[in-house]
C-alpha cells in the first residue's frame, strides 16, 4: 500500500436495514450471538446510508475516529473488535494466500471518519449501517476479501444484515465461537420492484433505553422472550422467506405486523418494562389497521424497531393514497415538498369515506416528516476521491478540529458510540 495517507484512503457507503422478523436478545454478549434468527429488508442508500472514510499512514501517531463531525474515543470495545479482526484477516491473507504482499502497512495507525444522512439513535438502525460501513471500508483499506458479515456482527448484531442488499436473513447459528452466525441474502433488491417503504419519523430524539441494555434486561427477566425465540420465530422465518420469494404481500405484511407487536410485547414483559413506542406510534398502528379494514385488504403494514418511528411497507399502487391519510391524521407544519423526502410520491385525493372510516382525532406535528424509499443494495465503494471525508492531512474535511480533551468525552457511554456506528 502507498505510504501517503491520501493515496491509501478508501470511502464506502452502507445501508440501513429494517427487520421484519426481529432480533432481540443475545446468548453471548461479547460475540453478539442472537437467541433467534432474523430477517430484514435493506433500504435504498439514495435515502438512508452511512458514509465512512478510512485512511492509513505511517505518519499517523495514533488511531483516531470522528463520528458525525465530532471526535470520539476509538477504544470502544466493539469498534476495537472489528478493527482487530480485520487486521487479523489481513495478516492471515498475507501469510497464507499471498506471502509476497507487503505487510508493513498493517502496523500503520488508522483514521476513521463516518457520517449518517439520517437521525442517529432514533430507532432507525443507525448502528447497523455504521458498523457495516466501518467493516466494509476497513476491508478495502487492508485488502481483506470474502465473507465479512461475521466481523460486522461483532460491532452490532444487525450490522451483519446490512452487508447485503435486498432481503437478508441472519442465521443464529449453533457453534459456540459464532462462526456459523452469519447473514445470507434471501433475494436481491431487484426481486420485488413494487415494494415501497415509508419511514414515518415521529421523533429524532435519542431513545431513553438503548438496544444493548434493553436486550440484556429482556433476556434476564422476560418469559415471553424465551417462548418467542424457541417456539415462534423458527416457523415465522420459514413463512416469511416463503412470502418474500412468492411476493405475497398479504402474508408478508401480516407476519411483519405480528412480529413487531410481539417484539414490543416482549419489551413490556421485561421488568421493569421498556417503552419504545409513544402515543404517535400507537396512533399509526390504529391508522394502519383501520385503513386496511376500510378496503377489506391488507394494503399496508407497520413495523417498529427499538424506537417510536414507524416503518411502513406497502405496494407502489397504494402509496399515494396512504400518504394522504397520514398527512390528514398527522397534519404537518411543513409544506408537501418538505414533508415527504426521498422517492417522489404522486398526489392523490383523500376520500371522505376513508376519513370517516378511519375516524381518528388528528395529531398535529405527530409526524415530523416521511422518508420514501424502496429495497436497495448492500455496501458500495465510492470511487470519486473528492468524496473522501478525510483530507490529505488525514483529518476530517469541513469539520472543526476537536481539542484533545474531547476525545474521551463518550468513553464510557456505550449508547453514543454503538448508536452511531
Amino acid at each position: 500500500m502507498p505510504e501517503d495517507s491520501m493515496e491509501n484512503t478508501h470511502t464506502c457507503t452502507a445501508p440501513v436495514n429494517i427487520a421484519v422478523i426481529k432480533y432481540w436478545g443475545k446468548r453471548h454478549e461479547d460475540l453478539i450471538l442472537p437467541i433467534n434468527s432474523s430477517l430484514s429488508v435493506t433500504l435504498h442508500q439514495d435515502q438512508l446510508k452511512t458514509t465512512t472514510t478510512v485512511a492509513t499512514s505511517k505518519s499517523f501517531e495514533e488511531d483516531r475516529l470522528w463520528l458525525n463531525g465530532k471526535e470520539e474515543d476509538i477504544n470502544h470495545p466493539r469498534l476495537q473488535s472489528c478493527l482487530r479482526e480485520i487486521r487479523r484477516l489481513a495478516r492471515k491473507r498475507r501469510n497464507d494466500d499471498d506471502p509476497g504482499l507487503d505487510s508493513t502497512c498493517l502496523s500503520y495507525k488508522v483514521h476513521i471518519c463516518s457520517i449518517n444522512n439520517f437521525p442517529t439513535a432514533a430507532g432507525l438502525a443507525s448502528s447497523a449501517a455504521g458498523f457495516a460501513c466501518l467493516v466494509y471500508t476497513l476491508a478495502q483499506a487492508f485488502g481483506v476479501e470474502g465473507e465479512l458479515s461475521g466481523v460486522a456482527r461483532q460491532g452490532s448484531g444487525s450490522a451483519c444484515r446490512s452487508m447485503y442488499g435486498g432481503f437478508v436473513q441472519w442465521l443464529m447459528g449453533n457453534q459456540s465461537d459464532g462462526k456459523d452466525s452469519l447473514a445470507q441474502q434471501v433475494e436481491p433488491e431487484t426481486h420485488w420492484p413494487a415494494l415501497r417503504i415509508l419511514v414515518l419519523v415521529a421523533s429524532a430524539e435519542r431513545k431513553h433505553v438503548g438496544s444493548t441494555s434493553g436486550m440484556q434486561t429482556s433476556v434476564q427477566t422476560s418469559h415471553l422472550l424465551k417462548h418467542r425465540a424457541e417456539s415462534v420465530v423458527p416457523d415465522r422465518m420459514v413463512e416469511m422467506i416463503k412470502a418474500v420469494r412468492g411476493k405475497d404481500f398479504t402474508a408478508f405484511a401480516e407476519l411483519t405486523m405480528k412480529d413487531s407487536n410481539q417484539f414490543h410485547a416482549t419489551c413490556l414483559d421485561t421488568y421493569p418494562p421498556i417503552f419504545y413506542l409513544n402515543s404517535v406510534s400507537h396512533q399509526v398502528i390504529n391508522l394502519v389497521h383501520r385503513y386496511n379494514s376500510h378496503y377489506g385488504l391488507t394494503r399496508v403494514a407497520y413495523t417498529f424497531d427499538a424506537g417510536p418511528n414507524a416503518v411502513i411497507f406497502t405496494l407502489e399502487q397504494y402509496i399515494s393514497d396512504f400518504i394522504q391519510a397520514v398527512r390528514h391524521f398527522f397534519p404537518p407544519l411543513t409544506n408537501g415538498g418538505e414533508f415527504i423526502k426521498g422517492l417522489p410520491v404522486p398526489h392523490a385525493d383523500l376520500s371522505e369515506e376513508l376519513k370517516q372510516a378511519i375516524g381518528l382525532e388528528p395529531m398535529p406535528k405527530g409526524i415530523s416528516y416521511i422518508i420514501s424509499t424502496k429495497p436497495g443494495p448492500g455496501p458500495c465503494v465510492v470511487k470519486d476521491p473528492t468524496q473522501h471525508l478525510l483530507g490529505p492531512d488525514g483529518l476530517p474535511k469541513n469539520t472543526v478540529k476537536q481539542d484533545s480533551h474531547n476525545r474521551n468525552r463518550h468513553k464510557n457511554c456505550d449508547g453514543d458510540i454503538t448508536a452511531t456506528l
